[in-house]
């Protein structure tokens, strides 16, 4: 078993960028310099945690996300080397059902990376369609950290109720849960101020991460009704929330403005400022800058309150993800 009780996750006080499927959008293999120079730019920055996930690529594609993350990993010379923490998580296939299935999940996600996963975590939750399933996960789950595979456990998409379920039984066994992981932004407050999943994540020692803190680019104010909209399923969204949600980005336009900052650093240190870590996703160096310059600064309570005024006011949110369990 480990010798040590936690993972020592970097920047827990300044935000965090993360690596997600956003890598693989557009993907072609000319990316791959560009993909290199934005690790490069965010590690020497002190942003050092990076997310990702088995499950992003499929295809042709099959594991690329987590095999360019160990590449630029390895390729980096610059400072903060030591520090860098990779994170990936195991989804829940329906042929992934056993203990040994989820270490071995573990073990090829470290050989794709090139090294040993830094913290790994549950993709998702089964209980809402097939609880029977999660108990082996899980066990699996456990068993990683127990066999030194690993230097920290997490989970993604539980509620309190789950969690703190799953957190009596990793504790039977010694096993920390280091992170939960959810959908957390102005437009995605229900884990929070619903579901009260801060509280007791802080109860418990553990650290909460928001992902999708730019709510698919609906709070960098790149968007506006009658404006353009990304093609498929995500312009149709952009286009039931958008409305709704004037009040909201002219709040944050305000903000951003008299901090001579962007909408979208408003909204990611928004974030930071709720004592969460958001790791948005970045393909381009000017992506990985606008994200740092979120880093540094806080909003003051006089802001966080106008803010949270406004993204309660608003009509429509972000659709919570199917596996988000309470």
């Amino acid at each position: 078993m480990q010798t040590f009780q936690k993972l020592s996750l970097p920047n827990m006080g300044c935000g965090t960028w993360a690596w997600g499927n956003q890598l693989l959008w557009g993907y072609d293999e000319s990316m791959d310099d560009q993909l290199q120079a934005v690790f490069n730019l965010c590690v020497s920055n002190g942003v050092t945690l990076f997310d990702t996930g088995d499950s992003y690529g499929t295809g042709r594609l099959n594991g690329r996300s987590e095999r360019l993350l160990g590449q630029f990993n390895r390729e980096y010379v610059g400072s903060n080397r030591e520090n860098i923490c990779i994170a990936t998580k195991l989804a829940a296939y329906p042929w992934r059902w056993t203990r040994q299935s989820m270490v071995k999940a573990c073990q090829s996600s470290a050989q794709r990376l090139g090294k040993n996963v830094d913290l790994v975590q549950m993709h998702w939750s089964t209980a809402n369609y097939a609880p029977w399933q999660e108990r082996g996960l899980l066990d699996g789950l456990a068993d990683i950290y127990e066999q030194g595979l690993v230097k920290g456990v997490g989970l993604s998409n539980y509620g309190p109720k789950r969690l703190k379920q799953v957190q009596k039984k990793f504790a039977q066994r010694g096993v920390p849960i280091t992170t939960v992981q959810v959908q957390y932004s102005l437009l995605s407050t229900y884990p929070v101020t619903q579901l009260q999943l801060k509280d007791v994540c802080d109860e418990l020692g553990i650290k909460l991460i928001a992902y999708s803190p730019l709510a698919l680019g609906l709070l960098t104010g790149k968007y506006s009704v009658g404006g353009f909209f990304p093609k498929g399923i995500r312009g149709l969204l952009f286009r039931q929330i958008l409305p709704g949600a004037r009040s909201l980005l002219a709040c944050l336009q305000e903000v951003a403005l008299s901090r001579n900052k962007t909408m979208s650093q408003v909204a990611i240190n928004w974030c930071i400022c709720k004592g969460t870590i958001p790791i948005p996703g970045a393909k381009t160096v000017e992506q990985a800058r606008e994200n740092i310059g979120a880093l540094g600064w806080e909003l003051d309570c006089g802001e966080i309150a106008e803010l949270d005024k406004a993204a309660a006011s608003a009509d429509k949110k972000m659709v919570q993800n199917i596996f988000q369990t309470k």
